[in-house]
């Protein structure tokens, strides 16, 4: 079992291989929109996880995962090779490519925020123009209790 920090050590190694490899080496016009967000590499060091998003080409239009991922499919073997030839490891890891869900992530949480920030907004205004249901000071305060009636007096009249 390797150290962790070699492992991680190794897994940003992979990363920026494969991302220089897939936007110099290989011409396939599949993986052009592909970046890789990340690597993670088990203890062994014999299997890596390649984490990759794909933009679109325009904002308007949707991303293809699925081609994108048969892309990346087709030239693992290619990678395999460019990480193995620049690593310098006895064993060259298996790669595996995962979409990274982390966009999606952020997008979800940006639109969480926005609500929170909404009703923040509406609490807000509603407390600006609310007024007390009672009294201004509904505490009791000990110079009051000696000046205010008691049962007793208002008995008596």
């Amino acid at each position: 079992m390797a150290d962790p920090a070699r492992a991680a050590k190794l897994a940003k190694r992979i990363a920026t291989i494969v991302a220089t490899a897939i936007e110099h080496d290989i011409k396939d016009p599949r993986l052009d929109f592909v970046t890789v967000t990340d690597a993670r590499v088990t203890n062994d060091l014999h299997d890596a996880t390649v984490y990759y998003t794909v933009m679109g080409p325009t904002l308007d239009v949707e991303p293809d995962y699925e081609s994108a991922a048969a892309g990346l499919e087709k030239a693992r073997g290619q990678l395999r090779s460019k990480v193995g030839a620049g690593t310098g490891v006895r064993f060259t890891p298996t790669l595996r490519f995962e979409p990274d869900t982390v966009p999606e992530a952020v997008a979800t949480m940006e639109a969480l925020l926005a609500k929170a920030r909404e009703q923040d907004e509406r609490v807000a205004a509603a407390a600006a123009n609310a007024k007390p249901a009672g009294e201004a000071d509904p505490y009791k305060h000990e110079d009051e209790d000696a000046a205010a009636p008691s049962d007793e007096d208002e008995a008596e009249r």
